[in-house]
């Protein structure tokens, strides 16, 4: 068995690739299938956690895109300053 890697999960400001990248490699050793119960259930719960941030990242991006692409009641495009460092 080989030793485990000792990478910190994305802390809550974390990037979306970064959030992707940590949960391919949690992914990647539970598909290994190597790692005791109580190891594979902690990593599951932090995969699950960053699955979950990354949903709420794609969701406030999809809210922004739809903010810039729309229209008013003659339809024509509304104009809308984002801040782009906001939470929609």
């Amino acid at each position: 068995m080989s030793p485990r890697k000792a990478t910190k999960p994305p802390d809550s400001a974390a990037s979306f690739e970064s959030t992707i990248h940590r949960l391919s490699e949690i992914v990647q050793e539970l598909e290994a299938g190597e790692l005791p119960l109580e190891d594979s259930l902690r990593l599951f719960e932090e995969g699950v956690g960053l699955a979950r941030r990354s949903q709420s990242i794609l969701d406030d991006a999809e809210r922004r895109v739809e903010q810039l692409l729309s229209v008013d009641e003659d339809g024509e495009p509304t104009v809308k300053n984002i801040d782009p460092d906001s939470e929609l």
